[in-house]
């Protein structure tokens, strides 16, 4: 387990280098979530107003894909292999499921216990692993959600669960914890279980939200307040830190054509910016399958 500390090798050449990908306040100080699909359509949450899917072009023309109803609202999203986008809808205790052709919005999975599904990501067998923040009290939950849309608590009172990914062997679970500043691994078995947690890093400062790895098992992690993303080893080694225009980057995905893209959203600013990076995203390639 690592430290992290300022003093990490910066970025060469014309990779990690962000700039803007869509406009100023194109979505709300909620923006959040980003997810490409398989033909690389950028997705995020609140795009124009709260409770909106948006939708962002290869060229950076957004535009409301989605609305969703009954008061939802999105934060995490993700697609599985059948090209589904799921949703993390947090006022309602709700997995939503969008087919991608009709736009019709079903929920997949309701869970009254939980606080608020905040981000969540997905294995290789298309089971879905949910952060679950209490930001009142401190704490949080881990929540397996399965094919069949059964809901199962992996982990209660841990801190404020928020960051999560799979690795690209599906071998680990790495969860963050915003206000503790910690990112934890757990062993994850072929049945979905999570076991032998421990401390991937923990940072000194400032706060954390959404992460992915790249298919070399780096995770890229949103500094909250600090206005970087963190490229850290499968060992906890901080990298590098890319700088983003704004300091509230809450969430990223890999997309382009190659899967080196990197999108993130911008609390701060209400946009998306992107960067280059050296390897494709996990999530990107499994797709691609």
């Amino acid at each position: 387990m690592e430290t992290a500390s300022d003093n990490q090798a910066q970025p060469a050449g014309d990779l990690y280098k962000s700039s803007v990908f869509t406009p100023a306040h194109s979505f709300t100080s909620g923006a959040e979530g980003p997810a490409v699909d398989k033909d690389g359509v950028l997705y995020a949450v609140n795009f124009e107003k709260q409770g909106t899917i948006g939708q962002v072009t290869p060229e950076g023309k957004g535009s409301i894909f989605i609305e969703l109803p009954g008061g939802s609202v999105g934060n995490g999203i993700r697609f599985h292999s059948g090209g589904k986008m799921f949703i993390a809808d947090y006022t309602n205790h709700n997995i939503l499921q969008v087919d991608m052709v009709s736009k019709q919005i079903s929920v997949f999975a309701h869970e009254p216990k939980m606080n608020q599904p905040n981000d969540i990501a997905i294995d290789d067998s298309d089971r879905i692993y949910a952060s679950d923040p209490n930001w009142g009290n401190g704490t949080g939950n881990i929540w397996r959600i399965d094919t069949d849309g059964k809901v199962t608590l992996l982990e209660a009172n841990t801190g404020t669960t928020n960051g999560i990914e799979v690795s690209p062997d599906n071998k680990t679970l790495y969860v963050n914890e915003t206000v503790q500043r910690k990112v934890w691994a757990y062993d994850l078995g072929k049945d979905g279980s999570i076991s032998n947690k421990r401390l991937l890093i923990e940072f000194p400062d400032f706060g954390m939200d959404g992460m992915r790895c790249d298919t070399k098992g780096n995770l890229y992690i949103t500094r909250h307040g600090k206005g970087t993303v963190a490229k850290v080893s499968p060992a906890g080694k901080v990298l590098l830190e890319i700088p983003v225009g704004g300091k509230m980057p809450s969430n990223l995905a890999f997309g382009g054509k190659d899967g080196r893209t990197v999108y993130v959203t911008l609390q701060d600013h209400g946009n998306v910016e992107k960067f280059r990076v050296e390897d494709a995203g996990r999530e990107w390639k499994m797709l691609k399958k």
